[in-house]
């Protein structure tokens, strides 16, 4: 099996459960110091233990940071039945453990725990730790609730911080300002590479493109301090700026852009104040999409229609040759009329009458709808 959860959520606890309950050879192992050569020995004392009908099982913590190598030298022990495999990640096993591994195995989701779930193991590890029964450990009031909250689900990060707050307290007594203390040598569990980057700052972008600054300060909040990189959030707002933003606000991109170039310059942590400014700003400007639909549309239709002829007109015509076979013969240029506009077909003839951008309602978009109407009234009414 393969149990997935959130840090401290117990899947290694319960692997050693398991392993105490079922009564057989278990070998535990981290994936973050073991290699190929751990797993071989383990499986070929798994071999003489199947000949002598005792099961062997091997827990794997931190399965995720196994490569293919490691995990196919698991797979085959497991379809032999060499050994019993219970791998422990924080990370979605879909992506991180090889399809052949994971068909063979049954992934149980561990849920992160409760307060109520905290707040016995708290009481449970007052009443029966040796080192802390003598500390007869006193919670000024609202503390003991505050520590059991600020652990957001994470049973291990409630005892560090406990053990944190005790080091500091000269008589057991913990105070706030004593628990203030001791987080803040604990930083909150943000992986950078896996699973929880992408769902942060998934959250984020959503947040502003949903217009919703209080979120979106949020999440950007809760990636800065995991440790993000700043550049990387920058990027990802000025795409958005482009992308869900658009002509709504037109302006969106360029200070979208001079944000990513002053994070890159200033870099933390002053640079979280201007991402806070970029992020409340995009999500509290008016949408579109249009930009991005029509560029999309236009791909397919160059997909589909493969390479149409440019109108004539519309081509250059740099030699004396070109011009005699009309190229930029009849072109009409638009500076020479009223309004600086001239109805002209700028499309290839088989597409002429397609339209790729559709502003909406929104912002400066509503303007550009309205001046497209009457430029273009067959297209745009």
């Amino acid at each position: 099996m393969i149990l997935w959860g959130e840090p401290g959520s117990g899947k290694t606890t319960l692997a050693y459960l398991i392993a105490n309950y079922c009564n057989m050879d278990s070998h535990f192992l981290s994936a973050i110091s073991a290699g190929v050569g751990d797993v071989r020995r383990i499986i070929a004392k798994g071999k003489k233990n199947k000949e002598n009908g005792l099961p062997t099982l091997l827990v794997i913590d931190e399965i995720h940071r196994f490569n293919k190598a490691q995990q196919d030298a698991v797979l085959g022990a497991v379809e032999s039945g060499d050994v019993v495999l219970i791998g422990a990640t924080t990370e979605n096993p879909s992506f991180q453990v090889i399809s052949p591994l994971l068909s063979r195995t049954r992934v149980i989701r561990l849920n992160k725990l409760s307060d109520n779930e905290l707040s016995v193991i708290l009481e449970s590890a007052i009443r029966k730790d040796d080192i802390l029964k003598e500390k007869k450990i006193i919670f000024a009031d609202g503390v003991r609730d505050n520590l059991i909250g600020i652990s957001q689900g994470d049973a291990r990060r409630m005892l560090n911080l406990l053990e944190a707050s005790i080091l500091l307290s000269a008589d057991g007594s913990i105070t706030e300002g004593i628990l203030k203390d001791a987080l803040r040598d604990i930083t909150i569990y943000y992986d950078r590479a896996g699973e929880k980057h992408y769902d942060t700052i998934s959250a984020f972008i959503k947040s502003l493109r949903g217009s919703d600054p209080d979120a979106a300060v949020y999440y950007l909040a809760r990636m800065l301090e995991g440790g993000e990189d700043p550049e990387f959030i920058a990027r990802r707002m000025v795409i958005l700026a482009s992308e869900d933003v658009g002509n709504a606000s037109p302006n969106a991109i360029t200070i979208a852009t001079s944000v990513f170039l002053a994070v890159k310059n200033i870099g933390m942590p002053e640079a979280e104040i201007i991402l806070s400014q970029c992020a409340t700003f995009l999500a509290s400007c008016p949408k579109s999409n249009a930009s991005y639909l029509a560029i999309q549309k236009a791909k397919n239709a160059v997909s589909n229609s493969s390479a149409l002829d440019i109108p004539m007109h519309l081509r250059n015509a740099p030699t004396n040759l070109m011009k005699k076979m009309g190229y930029h013969k009849g072109y009409k240029y638009p500076h020479d009329y009223e309004g600086h506009f001239i109805e002209e077909n700028y499309l290839p003839e088989q597409i002429i009458h397609e339209v790729f951008y559709k502003p909406g309602d929104q912002g400066s978009e509503k303007s550009i709808a309205e001046r497209l109407k009457k430029l273009w009234p067959w297209k745009y009414s």
